[in-house]
């Protein structure tokens, strides 16, 4: 009984004592498995044969001893690289033909390297620094200011409106009173705390208050009906002996009739129109 044969599945070669490759349960000869499935290595062209490393990257491949810096010549096995241009270069080629200086310091910012970009420049992340507390800035917010840049806390502190009630940093809007500022929601009323910002009010003493809180507190009161008498609000009044009336409460005691622009007598605290003040 003869013995089951072993030959390569390509070229029919046995395969006994020979080495060969195995592919999806189909054996080659390492001639056939090369020329049928070897990657061509991208710098010298040839196949990468069974003995030698396949190195690949983005789907092309090299040879070990190929996979080098395209301006060099360094080998790049194991070690950080660029790629340009379908160009595989060193981090110092690519480093001293492609990549941005600092700004600040006017070195290199090497590949891999975390950096900061604003305005066309750029800036390694340790050097792109608050212009006053001179920390690193990185990923926060900042305000450019002049030739210089601010994290946020700083520009307040140094430029921005401090106001005049809770002595924070204003940083829109406002409101601007006797020369100081406040934020909208610091501007109060000192009597009701009611926001001031867009009403009418007053003040008295460098305290401000809206209108119903001063007429409550300093306003002369009518003999009539004694609520508060106040000109902010265009209010006519009647004032005789220092007493004051609403002009529609300037009425005799009597007989209610109004006493705005006519004569009229007084009786005691009582004011009478001339009729009513004969009959006493």
């Amino acid at each position: 009984m003869s013995a089951e044969r072993f030959d390569c599945h390509y070229c029919k070669t046995s395969l006994l004592g020979k080495q060969y490759i195995l592919r999806e349960e189909t054996q080659y000869c390492t001639k056939c498995y090369e020329n049928l499935f070897a990657n061509c290595c991208e710098d010298c062209g040839k196949p990468i044969g069974c003995n030698c490393k396949d190195l690949s990257y983005k789907d092309r491949h090299w040879h070990e001893q190929c996979f080098k810096c395209a301006q060099c010549s360094k080998a790049l096995v194991e070690k950080l690289f660029a790629a340009k241009d379908e160009l595989l270069l060193c981090t110092d080629c690519y480093s001293q033909e492609y990549s941005s200086k600092c700004f600040t310091c006017k070195k290199t910012i090497m590949p891999g390297s975390r950096k900061m970009e604003y305005r066309g420049n750029s800036w390694h992340e340790t050097c792109f620094l608050c212009h006053r507390c001179q920390q690193p800035i990185g990923t926060k917010s900042f305000i450019p200011k002049d030739n210089g840049y601010f994290c946020v806390p700083c520009f307040e502190k140094q430029f921005a409106y401090q106001c005049n009630s809770c002595k924070k940093a204003i940083t829109t809007g406002g409101v601007t009173y006797h020369d100081k500022p406040w934020h909208r929601e610091c501007f109060l009323c000192t009597g009701c705390k009611k926001q001031l910002a867009g009403q009418r009010f007053t003040s008295r003493d460098e305290f401000s208050y809206c209108l119903d809180c001063f007429s409550s507190l300093y306003a002369k009161k009518c003999v009539g009906c004694t609520k508060p008498i106040t000109s902010l609000a265009g209010v006519k009044y009647i004032s005789f002996e220092e007493r004051q009336w609403h002009t529609e409460c300037f009425t005799c005691m009597k007989c209610s009739v109004s006493l705005v622009g006519r004569g009229f007598l007084t009786h005691r605290d009582d004011t009478l129109c001339t009729d009513c003040g004969r009959e006493k």
